[in-house]
């Protein structure tokens, strides 16, 4: 990390949801967000759920999302590292971003250290103990006989049909994500612990359960969630020593 430079870690912004015109003043202050951090950005993880929904066919990506996708495409072209984890909202995320924005795109959590300090990042579903439920569904949806089938749907319907269940299904809106269950019953809490066992990391940095959370998992690791912009608009920053979380305000 340069001097006096920050990384910044956002996640579930869900534009599209529940209409896109009802997220476009979302969208437009997480566009806001960008413009404000790129100012001394090192780097900017991006945790998944994005979008609400997102399908790429091989010509067809979702309309909309122009002012967001032309931001990062800027910040990108300044050259400002980003990366990109997929969420349970756009897991059928294809080479678009790589290949379009030159954007990372990661599968599954991935390590990083800055500045000495080792941090463990990802979306965070389908970790730790419990969501069997979910666990099955999106083994089904990751199935490339799966995303080969929903390919043959012209995207005017199929595009439709995903957005509906994006809102509609509770396994995948993630309904049941929004209340905090207590430390000895958030299964991100007990994954992160597990980890331990075998690795040291100094930070977790999880999205999906959309509440900000810093728990301390031992007096040199900590759990960190970095909430929603949907009702928080809350965002990590991590100046070289210490992680913070903070709430943006237009």
């Amino acid at each position: 990390m340069r001097a006096n430079s920050k990384i910044y870690f956002a996640s579930d912004q869900h534009l599209g949801a529940p209409t896109a015109a009802l997220s476009f003043p979302r969208e437009q202050k997480f566009v806001a967000w960008l413009d404000e951090v790129k100012q001394d950005a090192a780097a900017i993880f991006l945790l998944g759920d994005l979008f609400d929904f997102w399908f790429e066919y091989q010509t067809v990506v979702p309309k909309g999302f122009v002012r967001v996708l032309g931001k990062l495409a800027e910040i990108r072209d300044a050259g400002i590292p980003i990366y990109f984890f997929l969420g349970n909202h756009d897991l059928w995320m294809g080479d678009y971003f790589q290949k379009e924005l030159n954007i990372p795109v990661f599968y599954d959590n991935e390590e990083f250290t800055f500045n000495g300090k080792t941090f463990l990042i990802g979306h965070g579903d389908g970790k730790g103990p419990g969501d069997i439920g979910y666990k099955r569904m999106k083994k089904v949806f990751t199935n490339p006989f799966s995303k080969w089938l929903f390919r043959w749907l012209h995207p005017d319907i199929g595009v439709k049909l995903g957005q509906y269940l994006s809102v509609k299904n509770k396994l995948i809106s993630g309904v049941e994500d929004v209340k905090y269950l207590g430390e000895d019953q958030e299964w991100l809490v007990q994954y992160c612990k597990r980890k331990l066992e075998t690795k040291s990391y100094n930070f977790f940095v999880f999205g999906h359960r959309h509440l900000p959370l810093e728990i301390e998992l031992t007096k040199n690791s900590k759990y960190i969630n970095l909430g929603d912009w949907i009702g928080y608009f809350t965002y990590g920053v991590f100046d070289g020593t210490n992680f913070e979380l903070k709430k943006f305000e237009l």
